[in-house]
């Protein structure tokens, strides 16, 4: 049964071959051999439900190999090694902007033995970065160079950062796969059509715009349209708003009053009612934000992403 796991890229956590003569406390630092060097990550201890949930399951990374734990020189290798990786950074930004290259360098990230640099880059196209590459094997001799194209979702969740929502970004801690997204999906929520209210760090749709999406197309059944004429206890109007989790609606008159009703204590009727909704539609949401066709279609735009070369 799987004893440890370490914390790996987006909050990850991969499974630890680890022998049996070898007891870890929860939390500590240890080498390991991953798919790209031995790195410096940190251990815990997994509780039996979930050792019997990583075992059942078909995605379940491949284990990483358990080196050792980490000694104080290990300690300080490691601080260095940091201050390293800001370092070559800084030396890639450079190169990039000597060669003239429309990509975004997001990190760099060393392994402990030194023996891989990687470069993480975001683009709108295709970049060709051979003669970039050149260059960097003279700056960075005896190491093997990846240069690594994310979208744009995947700079997020390597980077972590908090939400609008006050709680760590979904893709950093929890989020595997980036479903697509529109804006249709705001709009069937009554949220405000505002990029700055429904986008991300990232600048695309928020991930969690299709989290409760399903709640709202169930409590749509049954419900009048906007536009459509009511009986209200009120008398005649036109509904101008739905609340659908709350189930009920917003039922513009002719004189220009709007009350609220549940959906149960009205009823529609083939009417012709004086009612204009168009200019002056409820929203729960107000924004002063000018927005335009081509903004949202940016907000939508599914090419880069995200790659999943993280």
């Amino acid at each position: 049964m799987i004893k440890y796991a370490v914390k790996y890229i987006k909050n990850t956590f991969v499974p630890l071959k680890c022998p049996d003569n070898v007891n870890l406390d929860d939390g500590v630092l240890i080498l390991a051999r991953t798919e790209k060097g031995e790195e410096a990550l940190k251990a815990f201890l997994v509780n039996k439900d979930v050792a019997k949930h990583f075992e059942a399951s078909n995605k379940t990374p491949a284990p990483f190999e358990f080196i050792r734990i980490m000694t104080q020189e290990d300690m300080m290798v490691l601080e260095e090694l940091k201050k390293e990786e800001v370092t070559s950074f800084f030396k890639c930004k450079d190169l990039v902007k000597k060669h003239n290259l429309n990509m975004n360098l997001v990190q760099c990230r060393i392994t402990f033995d030194k023996r891989k640099i990687s470069f993480y880059y975001t683009a709108p196209e295709r970049v060709d970065f051979r003669e970039l590459l050149k260059d960097l094997t003279q700056v960075f001799k005896r190491m093997r160079i990846d240069l690594r194209h994310i979208g744009v979702r995947d700079e997020s969740s390597i980077m972590d950062g908090t939400g609008i929502c006050g709680k760590p970004f979904c893709c950093s801690s929890y989020l595997r796969k980036f479903e697509s997204i529109n804006v249709k999906l705001a709009k069937d929520q009554g949220m405000p059509i505002a990029p700055s209210k429904i986008s991300g760090t990232c600048g695309r749709l928020l991930c969690c715009l299709t989290y409760e999406y399903s709640n709202y197309i169930e409590a749509a059944k049954g419900m009048p349209p906007v536009g459509s004429t009511v009986m209200t206890p009120s008398g005649l109007g036109k509904i101008c708003f739905i609340q659908f989790l709350n189930n009920s609606v917003a039922v513009k008159f002719e004189d220009g009053k709007i009350k609220e009703y549940c959906k149960n204590d009205i009823e529609m009727v083939d009417a012709d009612v004086n009612v204009d909704i168009e200019i002056s539609r409820i929203n729960n949401y107000s924004t002063d934000e000018k927005v335009d066709a081509k903004q949202l279609k940016q907000l939508e735009d599914d090419r880069n992403s995200s790659t999943g070369n993280v």
